[in-house]
């Protein structure tokens, strides 16, 4: 599949570096997954940093610095945010509900 965008392709495996700082997880509406919502990635203070578009799994994923992230979904069916703190290298789940 390819993308105009540069965005990594969502929900694929990936290897993640020994100093990498990975943001994945999941979109769900009532516990089903939700694809098409458009996941924003914002700092400690609140700023945009990315955005990606969930895929037919719900499943998203940002490379990121280490810190405090807000991750924001927006999707017809409504939206929602979680944090997350990803003070170090790996990989960090995050689930989203949109409600």
């Amino acid at each position: 599949m390819s993308s105009s965008c540069g965005a990594p392709e969502q929900g694929a495996d990936i290897q993640v570096g020994a100093n990498e700082v990975v943001l994945t997880g999941k979109v769900r509406a009532d516990g089903a997954p939700v694809g098409g919502a458009f996941v924003r990635l914002l700092d400690s203070s609140g700023e945009f940093t990315a955005e990606v578009v969930s895929s037919a799994d719900g499943d998203f994923r940002f490379f990121a610095a280490p810190g405090t992230w807000t991750v924001r979904a927006l999707h017809r069916s409504g939206n929602g945010q979680a944090s997350v703190n990803a003070e170090g290298p790996g990989v960090h789940p995050v689930e989203v509900a949109v409600a």
